[in-house]
């Protein structure tokens, strides 16, 4: 024996699945038959097989021709089904609950968001609360005609493999086994993952840009600040899965007192509650600040400077060329850019020949439960053979 081991036809079927519909879904026009077995090298009876089987899943449908100007009968054009089976996102963050359904064709069809303080409230009801949530999202997509094939949580804290949050500072969790509390519920029949929700937020933007982006920091900015790390178009998790901890970055050693134990961490320089100090909590006092311009003038450059001490050594530790600034970030960029700008330009060792981007994210605060309803679309694209398992 050489060490090879033979191919099964069904891992040659599963891998032909995969290559024909993630043609289709990264074509710039509906292909045709004609156009994917020309595409991929298959045979046009392979492809003819394998789109029948991708029709009848769900997973693909097909469209009119094109009206075309010489001789022949137009094909049949092929695009995802909007209709198929869909991504169930969910997120818990400090002072609200949010989800989303996303169609095949990463198209956002419902949306909620519950506001309310989460650390009043134990991790099981926190839980329980996000699960009814999603159980409300998946009937409203069932009443539309699509069906959830998985879901995924993005929660602010530093989460296992296995859906155990070990540490959310500040939610106040330790080691809450998150993936145990919610399979009982009624989300419990429903493929569930579960990750950061920066990272998640990270994912989501590289997929909304297109490709634009290809090596750069998200910045999740609310009452917690994390970071989602992408370089060259794979998001970067660190040696346990933890990476992405800015808003523990000290930037002054002998600042204030953090909820995680340390002094001077960048949450307590730019974190939602640093910013709204002595203002209405939550989205009323984001608005008093996004509409007094004297008042984020007089507010906002002090926390972008701190926000660029602590990006300036990711930057020089990483090489990332960009910068996306998201959550409560995102309308404040106009004020909060030029100080993270100016310090990345003073910090980084090669921003004389190579300054940085930084700029808004282009989700808003919708980022981490579109990435994690992603999640589940871009499992299905990877794997369809899963999907179409009797």
């Amino acid at each position: 024996m050489n060490g090879e081991f033979p191919v099964r036809q069904a891992s040659v079927r599963a891998h032909n699945l995969a290559l024909v519909l993630r043609q289709v879904a990264g074509a710039p026009r509906p292909p045709s038959r004609a156009d994917l077995a020309g595409s991929t090298g298959l045979t046009r009876a392979t492809v003819s097989a394998l789109v029948d089987d991708l029709v009848g899943g769900g997973l693909i449908t097909e469209v009119g021709p094109a009206p075309r100007t010489g001789a022949g009968r137009p094909a049949v054009g092929l695009v995802l089904n909007g209709y198929g089976p869909a991504g169930l996102g969910l997120e818990i963050n400090v002072d609200y609950l949010a989800g989303c359904v996303v169609d095949l064709t990463g198209t956002v069809i419902h949306r909620l968001v519950l506001h309310g303080d989460q650390r009043i409230l134990g991790p099981r009801a926190v839980l329980d609360a996000v699960a009814d949530l999603g159980a409300r999202l998946r009937s409203e997509a069932a009443a539309a005609g699509r069906v959830v094939a998985g879901a995924a949580l993005a929660v602010p804290g530093l989460v296992s493999g296995a859906g155990l949050v070990h540490r959310a500072p500040n939610l106040a969790w330790h080691d809450v086994d998150a993936a145990g509390a919610l399979a009982g519920g009624p989300l419990g029949d429903l493929p569930l993952t579960i990750d950061n929700e920066a990272n998640l937020a990270a994912l989501a933007e590289l997929h909304a840009d297109g490709d634009g982006l290809d090596s750069f920091v998200y910045v999740s900015g609310e009452i917690g600040i994390g970071a989602g790390i992408v370089l060259h178009r794979t998001l970067f998790r660190g040696a346990r899965g933890w990476s992405g901890e800015l808003g523990h970055v000290c930037v002054r050693p002998d600042g204030p007192l953090c909820r995680c134990g340390a002094l001077g961490c960048l949450e307590q320089y730019a974190g939602q509650e640093a910013l709204l100090r002595d203002l209405p909590a939550g989205e009323t006092g984001l608005a008093r600040l996004r509409d007094d311009t004297a008042l984020a003038d007089s507010r906002l450059p002090a926390a972008g400077t701190s926000l660029g001490v602590a990006l300036a050594g990711v930057v020089n530790m990483l090489d990332v060329d960009t910068v996306v600034l998201g959550g409560i970030f995102g309308p404040l960029t106009p004020w909060l850019a030029p100080a993270v700008e100016a310090e990345l330009a003073r910090r980084v060792l090669t921003s004389a020949w190579s300054p940085m981007t930084v700029r808004a994210s282009a989700l808003g605060a919708a980022a981490a439960a579109v990435g994690a309803a992603g999640a589940v679309i871009r499992d299905i694209l990877a794997e369809p053979a899963e999907w179409l398992r009797p």
